[in-house]
């Protein structure tokens, strides 16, 4: 059963990176909020859920390998990391302390049939856009259009400008999405389509992502000499040292395999810095985090199980006897060091033509190696003794 289980190998990019020459680096975007919000639609915005993501402002500059070595452990099949710890993902629980967002109560949105867009739009927001094509509205005819409010502005024109600064939120921020099932469906999915070999971008609420590694992965940490805030994402809001942290995607990835299983936090919130900033509220219906409910991704709807937040130990998520099986007959990094170094070379050695471009993506096809396996082995042996003199205390060959 667990054979069956992993059915997109062929075209899933751990696979397919073993026979590239150059390692793919996933093109990441975000757009963050030039500031924080004014005080005179604080109120709105915490009768919406939207205050503390509000609060997030600027955000962090994304580190597009991190997340393209992440994306290589990344299973569609079950919506997990595939790592020597065993099985985690992104939860529930995760954006609501990461990101602030509620996940009980009404959604933020009702029904997104209407025949008439520009009478919703002037309905809720008082001004209809030039172009408008269907619920889609430009981020920059909300910037052009509405002033922040100040002393002498009426209670409806505050109540218009929230509307406009949570949509802007939505647009810049959280990528699109409404509400907290959709963030992280939408991740979900953005990382399910980024696992194919020639696909070059992804989005969704890539902070989220990035931010839940950081908090996981103590061994690719940036140092923070900053109290912990709330919501959790803000840490890396401040002023951070990077020194002693991997910076090329295979460095990364060999840590991942070699630091994880004794080194991965299951449960980084239960720390006492991090749980006193966490708002009682938020700690007051834990229930929340453990649904089981379908994630709506625009007109796709997939049951996800959501609730992994019970996977708190390094048990299984699918079947008996699964991870033993696909560490044996998955992903050569997920093997061990003497295994891992056996099994590349056997693979370079079989190395045959790769997919060429399929036209449903913008990336180019991957290059064939221009290297023989020999040499390759003795490249990739070179990086590791590099790696070994940057970070003496993560070792790759102990």
């Amino acid at each position: 059963m667990a054979g069956e289980l992993i059915r997109f190998d062929d075209r899933h990019i751990s696979v397919e990176q073993m026979q590239m020459s150059v390692d793919r680096i996933l093109q990441c975007y975000i757009r963050n909020m030039t500031g924080p919000p004014s005080p005179l639609i604080e109120d709105y915005l915490r009768e919406a859920g939207f205050w503390h993501v509000a609060m997030i402002g600027r955000g962090c500059k994304l580190d597009p390998k991190l997340i393209s070595a992440l994306i290589e452990r990344w299973r569609p099949e079950t919506h997990t990391f595939h790592l020597p710890c065993g099985e985690c993902t992104i939860t529930l629980k995760d954006v609501h302390l990461q990101l602030g967002l509620p996940v009980d109560g009404d959604a933020v949105t009702w029904s997104v049939h209407s025949a008439d867009w520009g009478a919703v739009c002037y309905e809720l927001l008082g001004a209809i856009p030039d172009n408008i094509n269907g619920g889609w509205i430009e981020m920059g005819w909300l910037q052009d259009t509405f002033s922040e409010p100040d002393d002498d502005s009426t209670e409806l024109e505050k109540i218009r400008y929230a509307r406009a600064y949570i949509l802007h939120i939505i647009g810049e921020q959280l990528v699109n999405l409404v509400g907290d099932l959709p963030v992280l469906a939408t991740l979900y999915w953005e990382m399910c389509g980024a696992t194919r070999p020639n696909k070059a971008k992804i989005g969704g609420c890539l902070s989220l992502l990035q931010s839940w590694a950081r908090f996981r992965f103590p061994f690719l940490r940036p140092r923070v000499d900053h109290p912990y805030t709330f919501p959790l994402i803000t840490r890396w809001n401040h002023s951070a040292s990077y020194a002693r942290l991997p910076t090329c995607l295979e460095d990364i990835r060999l840590l991942l395999e070699q630091q994880s299983e004794a080194q991965f936090q299951w449960t980084p919130y239960e720390d006492p810095a991090i749980r006193a900033v966490i708002p009682d509220e938020y700690l007051q219906n834990p229930n929340a985090w453990h649904v089981k409910v379908p994630l709506v991704n625009f007109a796709i709807v997939e049951m996800h199980q959501s609730d992994r937040e019970l996977i708190i130990v390094p048990e299984l998520a699918c079947v008996p006897k699964y991870m033993p099986w696909f560490r044996i007959h998955g992903k050569p990094y997920l093997l061990s060091e003497e295994e891992r170094q056996r099994k590349l070379h056997v693979q370079r050695e079989r190395c045959g033509p790769l997919n060429p471009k399929r036209r449903d993506d913008d990336a180019g096809p991957s290059t064939t190696p221009t290297q023989s396996p020999a040499q390759q082995q003795d490249l990739h042996n070179h990086r590791a003794q590099q790696f070994n003199r940057r970070h003496p205390q993560h070792s790759l060959f102990r």
